[in-house]
């Protein structure tokens, strides 16, 4: 029996760190992704503390200094998702635009960061803390929950660690 074959291709993911001009469209694609997923169960202190985290001045200028790296996805020029890094090896943020979700973008970011971590920053992990519907991607990722879920300010996460092997 003949079975067709699909000759297309997946478009191409490319990653590269962000630039000065595209950290509003970020953060947009992280509000927008946000409120599609975890912000549904969030309160709304926490929502309203996600927003002002993100827009968040201070965050921006460290940023602009070079002290909250930010890595992009494309596909076809068009950003479609973002990982952040702060405080050394804490992942910040990471969002993948609805419609691109389930491709491995999510882990092609993590992945990235997780090399430029270990291999140009020095650092032996990552942590972060995870919205509980992440805890599953996170655990795929490698990483371990550290303790018990808990609540900041209306925001629900559970920490967690990836610790790097040798090579």
């Amino acid at each position: 029996m003949d079975h067709e074959q699909d000759l297309s291709t997946p478009e191409e993911i490319t990653y590269r760190w962000a630039r000065r001009e595209e950290w509003k469209p970020a953060m947009a694609l992280v509000w927008r992704t946000f409120l599609i997923s975890e912000g549904r169960t969030y309160s709304q202190e926490g929502v309203r503390h996600f927003f002002e985290f993100i827009t968040d001045d201070d965050i921006y200028t460290a940023f602009l200094n070079g002290g909250y790296q930010m890595l992009l996805a494309l596909c076809g020029g068009e950003m479609v998702g973002v990982g952040t890094l702060r405080s050394g090896n804490r992942l910040s943020l990471l969002f993948v635009e609805e419609g691109y979700q389930k491709r491995g973008i999510g882990r092609g970011l993590l992945d990235r960061l997780c090399e430029y971590l270990k291999n140009e920053a020095g650092e032996s992990s990552i942590t972060v803390t995870a919205a509980p519907e992440a805890v599953n991607f996170y655990r795929k990722c490698g990483f371990l929950a550290t303790s018990a879920e808990q609540d900041h300010s209306g925001i629900r996460v559970v920490p967690m660690e990836r610790v790097f092997g040798k090579r």
